[in-house]
C-alpha cells in the first residue's frame, strides 16, 4: 500500500476534500485519491505514469492532457456487466471503489509482447493494409481476415447486459450556454440577470473551466474565487438551469441540440430508482459556444513517451488537483501561454531545468520573470528527441545555434499554442476559417441562432473571453425581447498572448507522433503526400489521422499544417476536416434510454386483450400490437392441432377474430375520393357511399407498398384499412402526399387505429350470429348489406360500423364499435354465438385461411413485388395517375419472366413445405443460375389435408401442372411440388356469397 496522500501529491492548495480518502485500484493495485480527484491526477499523485499502449506499435503511454480531448490515457472501467472501455482517465471522476484497468496489453502493461510490432512498424506504414494481404488469395479468409479481426479493436466490450438505466428528457430555454468557464458564466449572468430562461451545460464536474487551472484574476479576485460566486449567483436565479457532467454533444437543426449527463457515472453503483446518464435534447432559442479552447503539442523525436504533457494539463494538475507532475521539469514552446506553467511550477517548488521557446525572441517580461525565478531561458530551441523507458528520463534538444545539448528532466511540459474548440459550431455543415493571427481555424458562419464567445472563437486572453459573454449574453436576452441590464466588462490583467506555430520538428529522427491514439507520426504523412494523398479528407482516411475516438482534437491542425508545408500550400488552402456529432462519445444505451428489451417499443393492446388472455390465447407480437396466436382447448397439446379445429369451426360453423390492429385511417374532405385516386393503384372516386373496395397503393418506385380496404360512408369520409405491420408507414405515406405533393387538396388524414376495436366474425352461421347480436339494431340480410357493403349504426347506445369484407372466403363481416367498448363488445359476439358454436381464432388460423384463398400479405409484400408480380395488374387503372405508375412501367419490372404468384402443393400429400425454400427445375443444380424464384408462405391445410403454399416462380401462371423442387438447404429439404392457381379452395367464390 503506497503512502495514502500520494507521493506527487502538493502538501497544500487545489480544489480537493482532503478530509475524504477514497481507495482505488489500477491494474489490480490499490491506491488512495481525494474527492475532486479524477482518476489521471490521482494516478499521477501515486506516481503511477504509465497507463496505456497505443493502438498500433504498443509503445508506452502515459498522461498527455487534463481533459476530454485525453488521446492516450484510455483505461477499462469497472467490472463484469458493467465493464466501460476506452474511458478517458482525465475525465473520470475518482469515487471509491472505482476499478479500473490498462488496455490493449498482454500480459501486462509493463510487459506487453504487442510492443514487438515497433519493430516491424517499418511494415506497417500509412495504408499498408491497402498494399499488403494480397498473397496468396486463399491466406485471406484463413489467416489473414481473423489474424486482422483479432488486433481490431480497442478495449473489451461486456458482452452482458448492461444493469443500468438510462433516461431521456426534454428541455427548452431562451438560451443555452455550452460551457462555463469565463465567457460561459459572464454569458450565463447577463442573460439570467435579464430574466432569459438559461440552461448552462458543463462537461466537467465543477463549474469555471480553465478558471480553476489558472493562475489568474478577475477583478482582483483569484479567478477560481471568482467563478464560485458567479456559479452561486446562476444558482439562486431561478429563470437558470445548471447541468454539471452534461456534455453538449451535438447542434441539429431549428436550434436543438444533443446533450448526455452523466447522472451516476462518479457512483460505484447509481443510486435506487436513478439513471446512469441522462440524453436531454434542448430546444433552445439562442445559444452561446463557450467551449474554450485545446492546447496543441508540437511533432518531434519521442513526443508520446510517459512524461510528455500539454503545458496547461501540467497546470491544471498544479493548481486543481495539487498534483506535482514531475520532479524536475522543462517547458518546450512556441508561445507565451506555456511560460506560465514554468512559473506555476517555481512557485510550487518544482525545479525547471529550462524554457526550451522556438522563437528566437520573446517577450522581455516574461524573459525577466524566468530570471527571477532562476529559470534558464533557451531561446531559438527545439527538442529533437527524449529517452527513456516507461517514462521519460533525457530530452535532447537544439539550440538557436544549431547544437545539440540534454536536460535530464521527468516532465516535459509541451506547447505549441492554442486551437479553438469550435466542434460544435462545424456540426450544421459550416466550415471553419484560418486566422494566421492567432495561429488555430476559428468559426466562419455559424449555425442559427448561436454566438461563438472567447477562445472558441480565438480570443485566447481572459479578458476578451469576459468582454465576449457578456457582450454575447446581453445581445441574445435583448433580440428576444428581454430587458437586459448594463454590466460592466470584469477585468482581467497581466496577460500574453503571443504565438508563433511550430508544427513539426524536423531536425526529429526519431518516431514523432502526430496522432497519439493512432500512432499516426510524421513520416505517415509525409508518405501521404507522396503517393497523392494531399487533400485533407483523403489524409485523414489514408493515414487514419483523426480517426480515433478522440476525433483528431490534439492532431488535426498538426497533421493539416504539415500537409500544407510539404505541398507547398497556405494553411487556409488545404483546410480542414469537417467535425460532426458527437462531440465526444455517447454510449449507445443513452439514446435508446428506457427504450430496450421489452421497452424497445410500447407493447400495444388491443381492447378485447383481457378477454383473449382469459379464454386462453398464446400471443405474438405483430408489428407493435400484441394479438392471439391461437386458442387452446384443454387436451389440445399440439398447435397445429389446435390451429386446424379453429379453421374447421370458422369454415363449418362461425369464427370470431379480433383485427383491431389493422391499420384505420380516417380519410376526409371534398378532395378525399381525389386523393385517394392518387395514392392507390385503381380508383376510389366512384366508389358508391355504402360500399367498401379492395385497394392496391404502391411506392413511388412502382413496387407494392400496401394492400386493405376503403370504406366509403359519405361523399367526403373514408375509413382506410391498412396491414397491421405498414399502418404508421401508410399513413407517413399518405401525409408526404398530402401536405409536400398536393397540398391544395381539401383533404385531411387522422389515425384512428388505437379509437375502434374491430371484430370478424366468419362462417355459413355469421349472419345468423349478427342478427342474435344486434336484434334489430341493424338490418344485416343480403339485401341490406350485400358483399362489399358497410354501414354506420347505433348498436346498445354506441356508434358501430358494419363492413362485409372477408380475408377468409366465408361469409364475413367486421363489427366496429369505439375501443371503449370492445371488451363489452367481444364478449356479447362470443355469448350471442355460443347457440351457433362460435369460437375465437387467432392469428395463425387467419394465415391459413388465407393462403387457402390465395389472399396476399406481408410475406408476398416484401418490399420486391409488383402488382403483376401478384396477380394484380389489372387493378392499376389506365384512366389515372397514381403513385408508382410510371416507375412500374420500366422494362424490369414489367419483365415476362419475373416471378409471379402461383400455389403449390407436394406432389407427395404427406410431405411437409417451409417457406423459403427455393424453386429449382427437377435435376438441375442447386446454384443461382438456375434458381427460378420462392416459397413465400405454406400452412397445413385442414380441409385439403395436406400442405400447401404460394410462392413466386418464374413464368408462374404459365406453368400450372408442372412439377418443380422447393429446395431447402438451410432445413435439408428437397420436396417435388405441383404448380397450381393459388387459390385453393371455393374458387368460384361462392361461399363468400353466403
Amino acid at each position: 500500500m503506497v503512502n495514502p496522500a500520494g507521493p506527487h501529491r502538493l502538501a497544500t492548495g487545489g480544489q480537493i476534500d482532503r478530509t475524504t480518502r477514497l481507495r482505488f485500484f489500477f491494474d489490480g493495485v490499490s491506491y488512495s485519491g481525494f474527492p475532486g480527484d479524477t482518476l489521471a491526477a490521482a494516478l499521477l499523485a501515486n506516481g503511477v505514469r504509465l497507463v496505456g499502449r497505443s493502438f498500433k506499435y504498443h509503445r508506452p503511454r502515459g498522461i498527455l492532457t487534463a481533459g476530454s480531448e485525453e488521446p492516450n490515457a484510455l483505461v477499462e472501467l469497472r467490472r463484469n456487466a458493467r465493464r466501460e472501455p476506452n474511458t478517458r482517465a482525465t475525465a473520470i471522476e475518482l469515487f471509491d471503489g472505482l476499478d479500473a484497468r490498462s488496455q490493449n496489453r498482454w500480459p501486462s502493461l509493463k510487459v506487453d509482447v504487442g510492443a514487438l510490432s515497433s519493430v516491424l512498424s517499418p511494415l506497417f506504414v500509412a495504408g499498408f493494409y491497402y498494399k499488403t494481404f494480397m498473397w496468396p488469395a486463399s491466406f485471406w479468409e484463413k489467416v489473414y481476415e481473423p489474424a486482422i479481426r483479432r488486433a481490431a479493436g480497442l478495449g473489451r466490450a461486456s458482452g452482458e447486459a448492461d444493469p443500468d438505466g438510462y433516461e431521456k428528457t426534454h428541455a427548452f430555454c431562451d438560451l443555452l450556454v455550452v460551457g462555463s468557464g469565463a465567457a460561459g458564466l459572464a454569458a450565463a449572468l447577463a442573460a439570467g440577470r435579464a430574466g432569459a430562461r438559461v440552461i448552462l451545460c458543463e462537461e466537467d464536474f465543477v463549474f469555471g473551466g480553465r478558471l480553476n487551472a489558472d493562475t489568474c484574476e478577475v477583478d482582483s479576485l483569484a479567478g477560481a474565487t471568482w467563478a464560485e460566486q458567479a456559479v452561486a449567483e446562476l444558482q439562486a436565479l431561478s429563470n437558470v438551469r445548471m447541468l454539471l457532467r452534461t456534455t453538449v454533444f451535438g447542434v441539429y437543426d431549428g436550434g436543438t441540440y444533443g446533450a448526455v449527463e452523466r447522472v451516476s457515472d462518479h457512483l460505484l453503483v447509481p443510486a435506487p430508482h436513478q439513471p446512469r446518464q441522462r440524453l436531454w435534447k434542448i430546444v433552445a432559442r439562442r445559444s452561446v459556444l463557450a467551449a474554450g479552447a485545446i492546447e496543441r503539442p508540437i511533432v518531434f523525436g519521442g513526443n508520446d513517451r510517459p512524461g510528455v504533457m500539454l503545458a496547461s494539463a501540467v497546470r491544471t494538475y498544479l493548481n486543481r488537483f495539487a498534483v506535482a507532475p514531475g520532479r524536475r521539469a522543462a517547458v518546450f514552446a512556441s508561445c507565451d501561454d506555456a511560460w506560465s506553467t514554468a512559473f506555476d511550477l517555481a512557485r510550487h517548488r518544482i525545479e525547471v531545468a529550462a524554457i526550451l521557446d522556438a522563437r528566437p525572441q520573446v517577450d522581455r517580461a516574461l524573459a525577466d520573470r524566468a530570471k527571477e525565478l532562476g529559470i534558464a531561458v533557451i531561446a531559438g530551441a527545439q527538442v529533437i528527441d527524449t529517452r527513456g523507458g516507461h517514462e521519460l528520463k533525457t530530452i535532447v534538444f537544439r539550440n538557436g545555434s544549431n547544437r545539440t545539448g540534454e536536460l535530464e528532466v521527468d516532465l516535459l511540459a509541451v506547447s505549441g499554442g492554442w486551437n479553438a474548440n469550435l466542434a460544435l459550431a462545424t456540426h450544421l455543415g459550416n466550415r471553419p476559417e484560418w486566422s494566421d493571427k492567432v495561429a488555430s481555424f476559428i468559426p466562419g458562419k455559424a449555425p442559427p441562432g448561436m454566438a461563438v464567445v472567447g477562445a472558441a472563437a480565438g480570443h485566447f486572453t481572459l479578458s476578451s473571453a469576459l468582454r465576449d459573454g457578456i457582450m454575447a449574453g446581453t445581445q441574445a436576452a435583448e433580440t428576444m425581447g428581454f430587458a437586459a441590464k448594463a454590466m460592466a466588462v470584469p477585468q482581467a490583467r497581466g496577460e500574453f498572448d503571443g504565438v508563433t506555430p511550430l508544427w513539426h520538428v524536423a531536425a526529429s529522427r526519431s518516431k514523432s507522433f502526430v496522432d497519439f491514439q493512432n500512432d499516426v507520426t510524421s513520416d505517415d504523412v509525409a508518405l501521404a503526400a507522396r503517393e497523392g494523398f494531399r487533400s485533407v479528407e483523403l489524409l485523414k482516411r489514408y493515414t487514419t489521422l483523426g480517426m480515433a475516438t478522440d476525433q483528431g482534437k490534439t492532431s488535426n491542425l498538426n497533421g493539416h499544417a504539415m500537409m500544407a508545408e510539404l505541398t507547398g500550400k497556405a494553411i487556409s488552402d488545404v483546410g480542414t476536416t469537417m467535425l460532426r456529432p458527437p462531440y465526444t462519445p455517447v454510449a449507445i444505451a443513452a439514446f435508446a434510454g428506457h427504450h430496450r428489451g421489452k421497452e424497445f417499443r410500447p407493447t400495444r393492446l388491443t381492447a378485447g386483450h383481457g378477454w383473449a388472455n382469459e379464454s386462453g390465447a398464446t400471443f405474438v407480437e405483430a408489428g407493435q400490437w400484441l394479438r392471439a396466436q391461437w386458442f387452446a382447448q384443454p387436451g389440445e397439446t399440439d398447435w397445429l392441432a389446435t390451429v386446424s379445429r379453429e379453421v374447421r369451426e370458422t369454415r363449418e360453423r362461425v369464427g370470431v377474430c379480433d383485427v383491431s390492429t389493422l391499420g384505420k385511417i380516417d380519410v376526409q374532405g371534398s378532395d378525399a375520393g381525389v386523393f385517394l385516386d392518387r395514392v392507390y393503384a385503381n380508383t376510389f372516386s366512384t366508389l358508391p357511399v355504402g360500399k367498401v373496395r379492395y385497394g392496391l397503393m404502391l411506392r413511388e418506385d412502382g413496387i407494392v407498398m400496401d394492400d386493405g380496404t376503403s370504406a366509403r360512408f359519405a361523399p367526403d369520409h373514408y375509413m382506410m384499412s391498412t396491414t397491421t405491420a405498414n399502418a404508421s408507414k401508410v399513413m407517413q405515406h399518405l401525409e408526404h402526399a398530402r401536405q409536400v405533393l398536393w397540398p391544395e387538396l381539401d383533404v385531411q388524414l387522422a389515425s384512428v387505429t388505437e379509437q375502434w376495436s374491430q371484430y370478424s366474425i366468419a362462417g355459413p352461421r355469421s349472419r345468423n350470429l349478427l342478427a342474435r347480436l344486434l336484434c334489430g339494431a341493424y338490418d344485416v340480410s343480403d339485401a341490406t348489406l350485400p358483399y362489399l357493403g358497410c354501414a354506420e349504426f347505433t348498436w346498445r347506445g354506441v356508434s358501430a360500423r358494419i363492413y362485409r369484407v372477408s380475408f377468409s372466403g366465408e361469409l364475413a363481416y367486421e363489427l366496429a364499435v369505439p375501443a371503449t367498448f370492445g371488451d363489452a363488445a367481444i364478449r356479447a359476439i362470443m355469448d350471442a354465438g355460443a347457440g351457433f358454436g362460435a369460437v375465437p381464432y387467432g392469428t395463425e388460423a387467419l394465415g391459413v385461411m388465407r393462403i387457402e384463398k390465395g389472399h396476399v400479405a406481408g410475406n408476398e409484400l416484401n418490399g420486391t413485388t409488383t402488382a403483376a408480380d401478384l396477380g394484380l395488374g389489372r387493378m392499376m387503372s389506365p384512366k389515372k395517375d397514381f403513385i408508382g405508375r410510371v416507375l412500374a412501367q420500366r422494362p424490369g419490372l414489367t419483365a415476362a419472366d419475373r416471378p409471379a404468384l402461383v400455389g403449390i402443393r407436394p406432389v407427395d400429400r404427406g410431405e411437409r413445405l417451409r417457406a423459403g425454400a427455393h424453386f429449382l427445375a427437377p435435376g438441375a443444380a442447386a446454384t443461382m443460375k438456375h434458381d427460378e424464384g420462392y416459397v413465400t408462405s405454406v400452412a397445413f391445410s385442414p380441409m385439403l389435408g395436406h400442405w400447401i403454399g404460394l410462392g413466386l416462380l418464374k413464368h408462374g401462371p404459365s406453368r400450372y401442372g408442372q412439377h418443380v423442387r422447393a429446395y431447402d438447404p438451410v432445413r435439408n429439404g428437397d420436396t417435388l411440388v405441383e404448380v397450381v392457381p393459388p387459390v385453393f379452395l371455393d374458387p368460384e367464390g361462392k361461399n363468400l356469397h353466403g
